[in-house]
């Protein structure tokens, strides 16, 4: 199985189109387009993961925006994006069709690309904020700290699998999804675009 996108090439940086936070406030916001082939034969649906690798660990460091956050400095995963349950026989999610601009608050339960949507990890980040918390389901794009010195990496990974419907909660996470596809994956592929607020990121 392959996956690729019209929105961004493997490896090189996303447009703000489709990032959450710019240097001069929000972004598009927009889901980029994905579009797969090569599917295994016994697919049944597909899931999908947004992932930041690149996120730091320390976040008192983050809050210090006059602190620049070393490139060597421990990182994590930030979730920008879960869907599962997306139907076998789709091929192609299009620009823009799960999320169009910033919904503070965050885009509630229901459905993306024909599937389920799951909570990101702005649902965490904004939790206790007033303007921005709330439960944030669907696509939020990236948003690195300004004041990082990495460069941010954002994995798109695609699973095909050998079930028409995970066992998940109506407000599912995706470790929910990873712990209930164990077993069902047939196959996965993945492709990462870049992206960083601050210009001597590298």
């Amino acid at each position: 199985m392959k996956i690729h996108s019209d929105s961004f090439e493997h490896h090189q940086p996303i447009s703000a189109e489709f990032a959450m936070g710019t240097p001069d406030g929000f972004g598009g916001n927009r889901n980029p387009q994905l579009a797969w082939e090569d599917v295994p034969a016994g697919t049944k649906s597909f899931a999908l993961l947004c992932i930041d690798t690149d996120a730091p660990t320390n976040g008192a460091l983050v809050a210090d925006s006059g602190t620049p956050i070393p490139v060597a400095h421990p990182r994590s995963e930030f979730v920008h994006w879960v869907v599962a349950d997306i139907p076998a026989d789709t091929r192609q999610i299009p620009a823009g069709s799960c999320s169009d601009g910033v919904t503070k608050g965050g885009k509630g339960a229901g459905p993306d690309a024909g599937g389920r949507r799951g909570l990101n990890d702005y649902t965490g980040w904004f939790a206790g904020d007033a303007a921005m918390g709330g439960q944030y389901f669907g696509y939020d794009g990236p948003y690195p700290p300004a004041h990082d010195l990495r460069v941010h990496r954002y994995f798109f990974r695609l699973f095909a699998l050998d079930v028409e419907t995970l066992a998940l909660p109506q407000a599912f996470t995706a470790g929910d999804v990873r712990k209930a596809m164990h077993g069902h994956v047939l196959t996965e592929s993945a492709i990462y675009g870049t992206y960083a607020l601050n210009p001597d990121a590298g």
